[in-house]
């Protein structure tokens, strides 16, 4: 990829996988699988997206910020992307498996840090887009949690409420006046019609039917 060369604009996506020796294969081949892989067990389409995102990111920043005519290659910049979507990735979806997976790789790979600090002979532009895109990708590809259930509208009985009661929210018909019976209630020591239902409010039994039912016992 060479920067500031439109010609060069194709090599975004092919210089990712060009590198100057095996030496720098080597360099990059131990990070990319141990960060591909925590990058990629939430999900494969999830992961292709991060990568194509971290991948322009880093490119595009790097032919925008190096000197005219630097040539760039390797994987450093996905690496670097991968490295900032793991720490990122569990303070947006909220699980804490991976927000502990992206402070143990923090502690553990302190030392990548360095590489997003300019230096001469290395490509820092693409470390640190890569880097930037990776954090992009955790925002971007969060899990989007559905929204909780919402309430009954109001005025709408819900299980519980008692026989005759205003629903919270539900305007009662009408004021009551005084001595009157609201809506739906049954007054005291009458037997409401048909058969109660379970659950429903039952007056208590007047005495002479408590006396005639002893009486048919036996009692």
């Amino acid at each position: 990829m060479r920067s500031w060369d439109t010609d060069g604009l194709t090599g975004i996506l092919t210089a990712p996988f060009l590198h100057w020796s095996w030496s720098h294969i080597q360099g990059n081949s131990g990070p990319l699988f141990i960060f591909g892989f925590l990058a990629a067990y939430r999900g494969v389409r999830r992961f292709l997206g991060v990568t194509g995102l971290i991948a322009v990111a880093s490119g595009l920043g790097a032919w925008f910020t190096a000197s005219p005519g630097t040539v760039g290659a390797g994987a450093s910049g996905i690496v670097f992307g991968y490295f900032g979507y793991i720490l990122v990735r569990g303070a947006f979806d909220r699980h804490l498996i991976d927000i502990v997976i992206g402070v143990v790789m923090a502690l553990c790979f302190a030392y990548q840090f360095a590489g997003l600090l300019p230096q001469e002979g290395v490509g820092w532009q693409a470390h640190l887009f890569g880097f930037a895109g990776g954090i992009l990708g955790g925002w971007l590809f969060r899990e989007r949690r559905r929204a909780a259930a919402a309430s009954p509208p109001a005025g709408t009985a819900r299980p519980g409420d008692l026989p005759g009661t205003v629903p919270p929210g539900r305007v009662s018909p009408g004021p009551v006046s005084p001595g009157s019976v609201p809506p739906g209630s049954v007054p005291p020591g009458s037997v409401p019609p048909g058969n109660p239902r379970p659950g429903a409010f039952q007056p208590p039994p007047s005495r002479a039917a408590l006396h005639k039912e002893l009486d048919d016992l036996g009692l």
